[in-house]
């Protein structure tokens, strides 16, 4: 019988979202976890369970200054990751793209660690080619509104993999599709959180363009059991792999289905489409599938119905 070893894990970003969900899981497994979040999007709520816990360790740092701590495995997913954050400061944005990266992978360098960037699936940009193909290098502004992100994470998969040449480090690159679930911050402007808080309201619910427009979305639960899946393949996988959903819906689609599952009376109103947003997103899960044997489990209004539960539960506490 094979026994799991503990590991030393560091997380950052992990008082986030995606990296709460991720220490949640790290944690549970034995793992000791140093969770690093300079609170800018992050939640000390989104961690308020595991505090206390013995193996879990919060430090509070910003990833664009060096960290000096002893460590087996990295997940790099600080960032902002919504539009309205990281467009809020996009130079800060950068930074914790590409410098957060040459300190993590410097990190990781000294260590001998495994580490794993949490990638986007924004590195296509606006996409002429459906569904995505890791294959594909994307159709991406360079000097636009999102390019601090865009453009930034790029800059970070080709920092990942010069060290990886370069030094031999250990790299795993997952892109990421959009993902939702509990911990989703109300105001992060992204379209799920946008939906299920202005149903919740009552307030008109707000489509960008002509809502014709398609998303693929992921419950958190089967991306976090797709990260956990890509850490522990062998060397040789590098990726970038893309994680999502195939699932594909229109915007429109999306608001009709929050509606009824709020059980809600908004109207729905329409807005000019913001700069750059791209008009199609559905990832090519078939790398996913043949390197990690992950498919995602939850459908959309499966994993709706925990999402609308957690912003009833925010909005009713506030």
């Amino acid at each position: 019988m094979s026994i799991e070893i503990r590991k030393r894990v560091l997380v950052t970003g992990g008082a986030g979202f995606l990296g709460s969900h991720l220490c949640d899981r790290l944690v549970a497994a034995g793992n000791d976890v140093v969770c690093v979040d300079n609170f800018y999007t992050g939640a000390k709520e989104n961690i308020v369970d595991l505090r206390d816990k013995p193996n879990f360790e919060l430090i509070r740092h910003d990833i664009t200054f060096p960290l000096y701590v002893e460590v087996d495995e990295i997940y790099n997913l600080a960032c902002p990751a919504s539009p309205v954050h990281y467009q809020h400061d996009p130079v800060q944005t950068t930074k914790t793209c590409v410098h957060g990266a040459i300190n993590m992978l410097g990190l990781a360098k000294r260590t001998g660690a495994r580490i794993l960037q949490a990638s986007t699936s924004e590195v296509y940009g606006d996409p002429e080619v459906h569904p995505q193909q890791e294959s594909y290098w994307g159709r991406v502004n360079p000097i636009g509104i999102r390019s601090c992100y865009d453009e930034g994470k790029r800059c970070a998969e080709t920092l990942f993999f010069d060290y990886h040449r370069q030094y031999g480090l250990d790299i795993k690159v997952a892109r990421i599709f959009n993902t939702y679930g509990p911990r989703m911050h109300p105001d992060d402007g992204r379209v799920v959180s946008n939906f299920i808080v202005q149903a919740l309201k009552g307030d008109p619910i707000t489509i960008y363009g002509d809502g014709s427009q398609t998303r693929s979305f992921c419950f958190v639960d089967d991306l976090i059991d797709a990260f956990l899946k890509l850490m522990k393949t062998d060397r040789e996988v590098t990726g970038p792999v893309n994680l999502g959903n195939s699932g594909e819906f229109t915007i429109a689609e999306l608001a009709e289905r929050v509606v009824e599952l709020v059980g809600s009376s908004s109207e729905i109103v329409y807005q000019p489409l913001p700069q750059d947003d791209p008009l199609q997103r559905r990832p090519d899960l078939t790398l996913a599938d043949q390197l990690l044997d992950w498919r995602p489990k939850v459908d959309l209004e499966e994993g709706l119905r925990p999402v609308i539960d957690y912003f009833r539960g925010v909005l009713n506490s506030g």
